[in-house]
């Protein structure tokens, strides 16, 4: 196999600004995999948050190129000789396995889902993110996606609350809120209080992500369900975070993949949670992707296609809050403005 990566440069339309900082331009890079005369791609965006960097990503896929050998078909293989010279780096694994799931969805004539067993019609809804802003900066953000049926709205700054009974005055969908591990348990339930009037359908990641016992202490005194993003990252955190959360938002760039990502869904149930699918600041190419395995979950955070201007890729058609997965075999993306854009991809 054949293994090549090329920067791939994205820009929101406004500032994004979490808890963590604030970026409008995201170095993600795109994979690149050929075999027996089929192209597979993938997408990897790093996180400064978890320590990933573009470099890091680039040579991560520098040490995997020489073992991955020459069976696309091979995962598990494949998996093993790359642990073997590097673990982890999630991002960097998240794009190479997006590659090989596209190849084999090629080499086959299949979508992604479909080689999952999975029923696109149970495709949830994904709610659009908000950023952190002044009250009239995020005026202007909600004039944007005040038709959409579901806002996930970022906290962690003074004024939030107030900013949140704004939003809530001018629109009537439903409201999930993300604190991006601001706040200590003690705030954090002081703040769930004052904003449960509002109507908010859960919170993410109040406290630190290493605080599990405080995730816990929250979840037995929120009026608000209660959900870990920052806390969740393979297989292994499940089980840590069984009783302490009412749910987990699972990130194909957290879990290095579609497999990873498909077993802490399957473990997250098994121990009684919710299960959201999120997203990095990435194209249409990784968020349909992830969106593979929409079918399995309770709620989305897919919206990078409705935050980024300059989105390189068409993938699942993306009507305002609607991803629906179509009959492209493969991940089913394609260049923007490509003639296959005029294939109908959606069911």
């Amino acid at each position: 196999m054949k293994l090549r990566t090329e920067p791939l440069e994205l820009h929101t339309i406004f500032e994004f600004r979490i808890a963590h900082g604030a970026r409008r331009a995201h170095r993600n890079t795109l994979v690149r995999l050929e075999h027996d005369g089929i192209e597979g791609i993938g997408e990897a965006a790093p996180s400064h948050y978890y320590g990933e960097t573009e470099a890091i990503v680039e040579a991560a896929f520098a040490a995997w190129a020489p073992v991955l050998g020459d069976d696309p078909f091979a995962l598990d293989e494949i998996d093993a000789r790359m642990d073997q010279v590097l673990m982890g780096h999630g991002a960097a694994r998240a794009g190479l396995e997006m590659a090989l799931h596209d190849w084999i969805g090629k080499r086959l004539g299949q979508p992604t889902w479909k080689l999952f067993g999975l029923d696109p019609a149970r495709t949830p809804r994904s709610c659009v993110t908000l950023g952190m802003a002044s009250p009239e900066e995020m005026e202007r953000k909600l004039e944007t996606v005040r038709d959409f049926p579901l806002i996930k709205v970022k906290l962690g700054a003074p004024g939030d609350v107030e900013n949140l009974k704004r939003i809530r005055a001018g629109y009537k969908g439903k409201l999930q809120v993300d604190a991006n591990t601001a706040w200590n348990p003690a705030d954090a339930v002081r703040v769930l209080k004052q904003i449960e009037p509002l109507g908010i359908e859960l919170v993410e990641q109040p406290v630190p992500r290493g605080d599990l016992d405080g995730l816990q202490w929250v979840r037995e005194r929120s009026p608000i369900p209660v959900f870990a993003d920052e806390s969740a990252h393979t297989l292994a955190d499940i089980g840590a975070l069984a009783g302490r959360v009412d749910g987990v938002n699972l990130k194909i760039m957290k879990t290095g993949g579609l497999r990873e990502m498909q077993r802490m869904i399957h473990a997250a149930r098994a121990h009684g949670m919710k299960v959201m699918l999120g997203s990095m600041v990435e194209s249409s190419l990784a968020l349909t992707a992830a969106a593979q395995l929409a079918p399995l979950v309770d709620y989305l955070d897919l919206d990078g296609h409705w935050l980024v201007k300059d989105d390189p890729f068409d993938g699942a058609p993306r009507e305002r809050g609607e991803i629906r997965l179509g009959d492209r075999p493969g991940l089913g993306v394609v260049p923007a403005g490509s003639p296959a854009m005029a294939v109908k991809a959606g069911r």
